[in-house]
């Protein structure tokens, strides 16, 4: 019942141009978009690459008829969105694309969208850079390095939030997370180099204690403290390294931090993690429906997509690697 409840909100809250905002009637923006449209993974008519339904929400659930059509919007919303260089912005109508794009990519491919639109969407962030590497930005690591503000190791790069900016966690992750469901045949020639180097990046940027942050760990000589969210999908990017020692140090202290979580996303995220690692973690729906009833937390669609998504089992999108 708690997962209907949530693909309800999900279903009701698209807006008419067929995307989602960040809360229920806000302007449609490409990330809440492409999360619901992998929430919806599996409904009937929605995900057209697969014939299977859910046992759970196929008997009784008139409001979940109209998914088919919710889908449908929702791919022609952001099919219309992608820019010329192959990019997603933001929102609509923006006209320099950013990290969405690999999430726009994965929600389209796995969906079963145009493919060309998959493929220019990888070929963009192949092609696009973060600023480590430039003469200037090896100037100033040199000098950050002397005043210890920060230790990394520059030459290292993933992806940035927006281009010619510097590498973060969190869009490394959802970069390498598109790249391995998507096909190598979908794949630039670049594209295993630019792999390998941003999973050397993760490795590089993880806290010392395990786990990651935004992507310091360490600042003014002091280390930096992991948070759940870049944890979750940096382990998730790196899961094919999984008995490394750094990706179970970065578990245990995800598991130690488990019952602490208060945010309903972040334990979503959280017990999403650990099951794909066969890490032992309480149910979630309990935990789920005790922390709606405190903050209600339903008109945020990317807690509801996420509960979606945790409640779901193990979506294939996330684990199936399919582009060595």
């Amino acid at each position: 019942m708690l997962k209907r409840l949530y693909l309800q909100f999900l279903l009701e809250s698209q807006n008419a141009d067929g995307g989602w905002g960040y809360r229920r009637g806000g302007q449609s923006s490409v990330e809440p978009t492409c999360w619901a449209l992998l929430a919806l993974t599996g409904l009937p008519g929605v995900e057209k690459s697969r014939g299977e339904e859910s046992n759970e929400l196929t008997a009784g659930a008139s409001t979940l008829d109209s998914a088919p059509a919710v889908g449908r919007a929702a791919l022609a919303w952001l099919k219309e969105c992608q820019l010329q260089d192959g990019s997603w912005p933001a929102f609509a109508g923006q006209p320099r694309g950013c990290w969405v794009t690999a999430a726009a990519s994965l929600a389209l491919y796995t969906h079963g969208g145009s493919l060309d639109h998959v493929a220019r969407g990888l070929q963009w962030l192949s092609n696009t850079w973060p600023a480590e590497g430039s003469l200037w930005w090896r100037i100033g690591a040199k000098l950050l390095r002397r005043s210890r503000v920060v230790q990394q190791n520059a030459s290292l790069r993933g992806w940035g939030w927006t281009p010619s900016t510097a590498s973060w966690v969190e869009p490394t992750a959802f970069a390498l997370i598109a790249f391995r469901h998507i096909p190598k045949e979908l794949h630039p020639r670049n594209a295993g180099g630019r792999r390998r180097l941003a999973e050397r990046m993760l490795y590089d940027r993880m806290c010392l204690t395990g786990g990651w942050n935004s992507g310091n760990p360490l600042l003014y000589g002091a280390a930096g403290a992991p948070r759940i969210g870049p944890t979750v999908w940096a382990l998730l990017a790196l899961q094919h390294c999984r008995d490394r020692p750094e990706n179970l140090r970065s578990l245990d202290w995800l598991g130690q931090s488990y019952s602490q979580i208060q945010g309903p996303g972040s334990r979503a995220l959280a017990h999403l993690c650990l099951e794909f690692y066969d890490r032992p973690v309480p149910a979630l729906a309990p935990a789920l429906a005790a922390l709606n009833a405190n903050n209600q937390f339903l008109d945020h669609t990317l807690a509801a997509a996420w509960a979606v998504i945790a409640l779901s089992g193990r979506p294939r999108w996330l684990g199936q690697e399919t582009g060595n």
